[in-house]
């Protein structure tokens, strides 16, 4: 057991992959361990159970739940454990213009809370996931200030991009 992996990822199907990979990929970027899996909620409920009921056990701190169409993974792993649980509504082949996970992620019921991210915005989720965990930990604190910070500065490089370029503009 690997006690330095504080994020689970999980997601309902392997199709979530090509989404959830943005989570995956920020964690990596801030240095991050995580664990990453597929649980369904609907075609392998034994291995949800367990899987939630035994994350605190194994070291974790958060779950980032991806989960597309009904969208139950992400509540029902915050039913069976006190980790906070952060919903990636995806877009799926079935699903309503992606509405309809986005809702069954948000509307959870008083008590049950899952943090929820916008729509296929998995990087989010990871970048959340970070946030929380930063509160304990200076180094994570700092490399998300620095991101942060290089966020800042590619808007500036834009903005003088197209300064340069001969794009007026009377606010700078």
């Amino acid at each position: 057991m690997n006690q330095s992996i504080k994020v689970g990822i999980i997601m309902g199907s392997t199709s979530d992959l090509p989404i959830m990979q943005d989570a995956a990929d920020i964690l990596t970027q801030l240095g991050v361990d995580y664990e990453i899996t597929v649980v369904s909620a609907h075609r392998t409920p034994d291995r949800l159970f367990d899987y939630a009921k035994t994350a605190a056990g194994r070291g974790l701190k958060v779950v980032i739940a991806g989960a597309g169409g009904a969208a139950h993974l992400p509540g029902m792993v915050a039913s069976l454990t006190h980790l906070p649980v952060i919903g990636v509504p995806v877009k799926s082949s079935n699903s309503i213009d992606g509405w309809d996970s986005v809702l069954s992620i948000l509307q959870m019921p008083n008590g049950i809370p899952v943090a929820t991210v916008a729509l296929n915005a998995a990087k989010n989720a990871g970048l959340l996931a970070a946030q929380i965990l930063s509160t304990a930990d200076e180094q994570l604190t700092q490399a998300l200030i620095d991101y942060k910070n290089d966020l800042a500065k590619k808007v500036i490089d834009s903005a003088s991009d197209m300064k340069a370029k001969g794009h007026p503009s009377k606010y700078e």
